[in-house]
């Protein structure tokens, strides 16, 4: 099955601490009539600080949305192709085994995609499978990893990389005073993380089983008007009461699997505010420790968008506290209201993947060549394991 390695995570060197932050919309809206609702609004989301592409004094301004994209451009291929060597290193591969690329965000927009650079810039082949996402806003991260999933179990031998290249900052509208675009303005940062998922090998989360869920007629709660001045931000007040709507989504694809949502050994959720995981902390009935690494990528970084899960998988890797054959579960949610969502176990010391040498000129590399027919995937709960629960939640 399918491993997903150590994520590399980078954030600008910009930061903004949530004390600047309230600071901030006191100053540049000091006669909202409903400032105080604001300021504890913002206050509540358990950001602690933000980093950003920019000065906040050059993030405030608008210079128009063709500006704002040449320096996500200018951005994103100064920061990615580091981070994604990490990710490469962590999953023991080098670029010219690498079979497909997901570039996911939905911060900037470009065509050909990131994708198409990193091709001629980083050593990857010219016949790679190019996968860009850019409209399932901080769900896309989920998507990311499910969709390199689902292409490692067609191809047992292919190596995905997976970028999440995402600067909320260059969203920033300065006319816009509704609630919940003051809210975002003081939640969302910026960020750029990668992973490798292999077919064959390697060290990480074993991903199992995986589904996609909308909550039905939901789709404008989260959203971007287009306007001529770029992407604006909506947030419907009844975005923080999703759980309750997207638990039992989560609950099905664990019943699926023979496992028991409630009594995992780890948890990786989107953090898109500190509801959501309070309500499926009490929805389920864990511990709160077992959302410590989340709760932390919220509070470092902000709501990092399509990257939160990753960096969130990233602080579980370098915790390094779960036993060989550990049961859990990632999601990422976002837009719709959408869930996507996998279950796996984890996974130590797997052995390399053979290298696999391609022609260049190879329209389909050998490595990519269909699979002989084989059984379908145990769908059963495996044999049980000594688990050890995550410790209390630092203070």
């Amino acid at each position: 099955m399918p491993v997903l390695c150590r994520p590399a995570v980078a954030v600008p060197e910009h930061v903004i601490s949530m004390e600047e932050t309230l600071e901030l919309a006191r100053r540049l809206h000091p006669d909202h009539p409903r400032l105080d609702l604001v300021l504890r609004l913002i206050a509540h989301t358990d950001v602690r600080k933000r980093h950003l592409v920019q000065p906040i004094t050059q993030t405030l301004t608008h210079p128009g949305l063709d500006v704002r994209n040449a320096i996500y451009a200018r951005e994103a291929r100064r920061r990615v192709p580091s981070v994604a060597r990490s990710a490469l290193a962590s999953a023991g591969i080098e670029a010219p085994q690498v079979d497909a690329v997901i570039f996911v965000s939905c911060t900037g927009f470009l065509m050909p995609s990131m994708i198409a650079w990193m091709i001629n810039n980083m050593g990857f082949r010219n016949d790679i499978r190019q996968i860009p996402i850019a409209q399932l806003g901080c769900a896309a991260g989920g998507a990311a990893i499910n969709r390199a999933s689902d292409f490692c179990v067609a191809y047992p031998d292919a190596n995905v990389l997976i970028v999440a290249c995402e600067f909320c900052s260059l969203c920033y509208q300065p006319t816009d005073d509704g609630i919940g675009s003051l809210l975002a303005n003081g939640l969302f940062g910026d960020a750029v993380a990668a992973a490798v998922v292999r077919g064959h090998g390697g060290h990480g989360v074993r991903l199992e089983r995986n589904s996609s869920y909308l909550v039905p007629d939901t789709e404008e709660w989260i959203s971007y008007a287009v306007r001529p001045t770029g992407f604006h931000f909506q947030l419907d007040k009844r975005v923080p009461t999703t759980m309750a709507m997207l638990a039992p989504a989560l609950r099905v694809l664990a019943r699926q699997h023979g496992w028991d949502a409630s009594d995992l050994d780890f948890y990786i959720i989107h953090a898109g505010g500190p509801r959501i995981l309070d309500d499926l902390r009490d929805i389920l009935g864990v511990d709160p420790s077992f959302f410590r690494h989340s709760r932390a990528t919220l509070a470092d970084h902000g709501n990092i968008a399509s990257a939160v899960v990753l960096d969130s998988l990233r602080r579980m890797f370098d915790d390094d506290s779960l036993e060989h054959g550990a049961r859990g579960m990632i999601a990422g949610f976002g837009p719709g209201i959408t869930a996507e969502t996998c279950v796996g176990s984890w996974v130590r010391d797997r052995a390399p993947a053979e290298v696999v040498t391609t022609h260049p000129l190879s329209p389909v590399p050998a490595r990519l060549a269909p699979a002989p027919s084989r059984p379908s995937p145990v769908r059963s709960r495996p044999s049980p394991v000594t688990r050890s629960r995550p410790p209390a939640a630092q203070t």
